[in-house]
């Protein structure tokens, strides 16, 4: 196992753990993060992203698999079940995360997954119907955003 192979697994134990800080320990004081709703977080808005979505995820448990990384790039595969909060729906979300690595750290995180599948199982029958809209992907960016901006106040 590569040294950044291990920081992912680190990672993503400590995730199972529910360990944010150890997880707010793989990256590097300049990381980045993205995904379908939380958009171009800088290292601070990521450390908290974790925190808030651990905290905030009674019954979030996470599975992980596919961990590849050499010195520089890495990618894995998890899962995310936990009931979305909003409207008390199960969500089962399938998610491919890539890495850039420097000095043994994250610098760079872009996970990726079906934002139409996950807002079918989160938001229910307006999902199904406006999950594919542009519309709803910046309503849920910009819900997700507000919802971090007040957890980072609150702290």
């Amino acid at each position: 196992m590569t040294p950044n192979e291990k920081l992912l697994t680190t990672f993503y134990n400590a995730f199972q753990q529910k360990d944010y800080k150890t997880m707010q320990q793989c990256y590097a004081e300049s990381a980045t993060f993205s995904d379908e709703v939380f958009r171009n977080l800088d290292t601070v808005r990521v450390r908290a992203m974790w925190e808030m979505l651990i905290k905030r995820g009674k019954d979030l448990q996470i599975e992980f698999k596919n961990i590849e990384a050499n010195e520089t790039l890495g990618s894995a595969e998890w899962i995310a079940t936990y009931t979305f909060s909003r409207s008390n729906r199960k969500v089962i979300n399938h998610i491919h995360a890539n890495f850039m690595f420097e000095d043994g750290k994250i610098v760079h995180h872009v996970d990726r997954f079906d934002f139409y599948k996950w807002a079918r199982q989160a938001l229910g029958i307006s999902g199904l119907f406006l999950g594919w809209s542009p519309f709803l992907r910046k309503k849920v960016q910009k819900s997700a955003a507000v919802g971090l901006t007040e957890f980072l106040n609150k702290r």
